[in-house]
């Protein structure tokens, strides 16, 4: 059979019934829309991209729902840290309602319903403090302390950043952070141990003054000095500790600053003074603010261990009056009172202090 032949005998391709055609036209009808849907989408996601980043041209602000996805792993870190503050700060603030109580812990064994069966009585235990001769002579030693502390023990860190950042060499610098440090470490008893060791009537200054005819001197009981003598264990403890903060200010100054400085003919006090304190102007301000806040926290701890041996006199401050009063004479109220007035009075320096940073350009700490 011929090649002729063969082609003849094949049959010939049907042309496609109207059903098929119908059927590829939905088809093809089907994945137009589809595609259409799917670059609308990618569209609408561009645009919203386009409109995210305008608003954070325009005000310099993200997106709240943009911050919480980005920051997501960072915000779940900070959980732990912020049950911790809730459960052991926030919540005890409610126990202040015994400030407005005759609270009595012996109605029952549960402290919420003595708490709710105590009887009201106004504002009766903040009269009884305002009264108390007590509380005042407190406060004023506390104020006593914050003022010197803040004269003499605030510019030693700045002093001691300034002289390890600018004087030392890195090998020097690493081993003078690492003895200034230290102490921080130490608990007060040791702290005061110490003390006790060098300036005490049994110290060691003491004993070599008898040694050599001359009279001996205890000054961990002399309530004259006292005041300064706790100054002087805080400055041993923590001054060191607070340089840290200097010394991260200080790295960040663009050294671009002293070079130019230097080419100027400007020696290095004239750059410590218009180099590196303007560069630590903003943290001063800052811990300065927080430390005014913390004025009526002058160290519980440190006064309490040394009360007995100066006295009350020259010892109670208003931690150690709210402690003396509320647990060891059991007046619970009175001390809840007296705490509460420490509370008010240290947000209104807060806030005061901060609205000064803010009159001196400063950030604070927070915005305006």
């Amino acid at each position: 059979m011929s090649t002729l032949d063969t082609e003849a005998a094949e049959p010939a391709p049907q042309a496609p019934d109207g059903r098929s055609r119908r059927s590829a036209g939905n088809r093809d009808r089907r994945n137009d829309r589809r595609n259409d849907r799917r670059s609308d989408r990618k569209s609408d996601r561009r645009n919203d991209r386009k409109s995210d980043l305008h608003r954070i041209r325009t005000d310099g602000r993200v997106p709240l729902g943009r911050r919480f996805r980005r920051d997501r792993t960072l915000l779940l870190m900070t959980v732990p840290a912020l049950v911790l503050v809730v459960v052991f700060h926030y919540v005890p603030i409610l126990g202040n309602v015994v400030a407005f109580q005759d609270y009595d812990p012996y109605v029952s064994t549960n402290g919420i319903t003595a708490m709710l069966e105590s009887p009201w009585v106004g504002l009766a235990q903040f009269e009884r403090v305002f009264a108390d001769p007590s509380f005042w002579h407190a406060v004023e030693n506390t104020f006593v302390l914050f003022l010197l502390q803040l004269l003499l023990f605030f510019p030693v860190p700045i002093a001691l950043a300034l002289l390890v950042n600018s004087v030392l060499g890195p090998r020097l610098r690493a081993l003078v952070q690492a003895v200034l440090y230290l102490p921080h470490f130490f608990s007060w008893v040791l702290v005061i141990t110490v003390f006790q060791q060098i300036l005490g009537g049994a110290g060691i200054i003491a004993q070599t003054l008898r040694q050599h005819g001359h009279e001996g001197f205890d000054l961990m009981t002399d309530p004259a000095v006292f005041k300064f003598l706790v100054t002087a264990e805080g400055i041993w403890k923590d001054a060191g500790w607070g340089v840290i903060v200097f010394l991260a200010a200080l790295a960040a100054v663009n050294q671009d600053l002293y070079e130019a400085a230097s080419m100027d003919g400007a020696g290095r006090w004239r750059r410590m003074w218009h180099v590196t304190l303007p560069a630590l102007r903003p943290v001063i301000a800052l811990l300065l603010v927080l430390r005014v806040g913390d004025a009526l926290t002058v160290g519980f701890e440190q006064l309490l261990l040394q009360r007995d041996a100066v006295g009350p006199g020259a010892a109670e401050v208003l931690d150690t009056f709210v402690w003396w009063t509320g647990l060891r004479s059991q007046d619970f109220s009175y001390a809840a009172a007296a705490g509460l007035i420490k509370g008010v009075v240290g947000l209104v320096l807060v806030l005061s202090a901060n609205k000064v940073a803010h009159l001196m350009g400063e950030q604070g700490v927070y915005r305006k």
